[in-house]
């Protein structure tokens, strides 16, 4: 096990602040089903928003034409990214044409954070019993454990360590991802250089005991764990959390591309979203690495109950990283507040109170 950094140093640009993983996109043909179904299994009960609209600028990755879609944005507020529940309204959503493996290239699991691993294992089991892998070690001797949702797509729990607050559930929101490379040295220029993964928690080889339940996991696979050796700043920072990567890369094997012929927005885990300020000085940390940006709203994009600037860039395998820089936030949509941060140190986490005040959104 290697927890030093092996690789060259991360090259950081002046005010380059990245506040963690907003969001992890996930495609489904049933984006209000599989809101109430994470609700109950993950406690993401916030719907931060609730919109349907065209995606004009993802033209390049839906087929060459406009698509509409219904997206919903959902948050645990014990702590963890949120879930974007996206589904497409003018066309099916598409399923791979072939069964997926851990190793295929693109985001395979997302990472769910949870105080207490073995107690969100019983509730999980309670309500879904066949949904679960059974209670496994990682390689560093934390708990964890698969869920597969209704429609197939793989979350991993795993041990969180830091928390916004505590209301009393073992839950927790979207704390990174597992992600399938054709070579991890290759894919760190990207997950170190960009997005500051410094530090490997772990690098091993090995057919593992806690893949076996997974489609795939009798292979043998090179694993590394990425976290980050600083601490995260922005608005939203004290509720998104620290955040790790799991690059997976198939030792023996050929693997296929995820979204191989099929649109963003398919069935499956469409992106990774990272809440960043200062996107100019993203974009250019994002060029000295040798990675453009491929789409990019450019200024203020209006987002229904929230606005900002987005963009998106590509690994060195082509899964999607998109970058969000927020501009307003409903917090109290009922009553009409929506907070502009664009007034505000940008470094500095707003106050717990006005945080807190998300939870008049909550769907129980």
């Amino acid at each position: 096990m290697d927890n030093t950094c092996i690789f060259a140093p991360l090259i950081f640009s002046m005010n380059r602040i990245i506040g963690g993983i907003q969001q992890i996109g996930v495609g489904v043909p049933n984006n209000r089903e599989m809101f109430d179904w994470y609700r109950m299994h993950f406690g993401t009960d916030v719907k931060v928003f609730d919109e349907a609209a065209e995606a004009p600028l993802m033209i390049d990755y839906t087929g060459g034409q406009v698509h509409s879609r219904s997206a919903i944005m959902a948050l645990n507020l014990q702590g963890g990214g949120g879930l974007e529940i996206w589904q497409f309204t003018s066309r099916p959503t598409e399923k791979a044409s072939f069964d997926i493996t851990i190793g295929d290239l693109g985001i395979f699991a997302a990472r769910i954070k949870s105080k207490d691993v073995p107690a969100l294992y019983d509730r999980i089991r309670t309500l879904s019993p066949n949904s679960t892998s059974e209670l496994q070690r990682t390689p560093d001797g934390k708990p964890h454990f698969f869920v597969t949702d209704p429609n197939g797509n793989l979350f991993n729990i795993v041990q969180g360590n830091q928390w916004f607050k505590d209301q009393g559930t073992p839950d927790g929101g979207v704390a990174g991802a597992m992600i399938g490379v054709s070579d991890i040295d290759k894919a760190r220029t990207f997950y170190t250089n960009v997005l500051g993964y410094d530090k490997v928690e772990y690098d091993v080889v090995d057919v593992f005991d806690d893949f076996r339940s997974i489609a795939g996991g009798n292979r043998k696979i090179r694993r590394v764990l990425l976290s980050h050796t600083f601490d995260t700043k922005g608005p939203f920072s004290k509720l998104f959390g620290p955040t790790k990567v799991e690059l997976i890369q198939l030792v023996e094997d050929k693997p296929n591309k995820i979204f191989e012929d099929r649109m963003w927005g398919d069935w499956g885990f469409i992106h990774l979203c990272y809440d960043v300020s200062e996107m100019n000085n993203i974009e250019t940390l994002c060029k000295e690495n040798g990675f453009e940006f491929t789409v990019d709203s450019g200024t203020t994009f209006d987002m229904g109950d929230a606005a900002g600037r987005f963009s998106y860039v590509e690994d060195p395998d082509g899964t999607l990283i998109e970058f969000v820089e927020a501009h307003k936030m409903p917090i109290m949509k009922k009553w009409g507040w929506f907070y502009n941060l664009q007034k505000r140190d940008r470094e500095k986490p707003l106050p717990n109170w006005i945080v807190n005040a998300l939870r008049f959104s909550k769907v129980k």
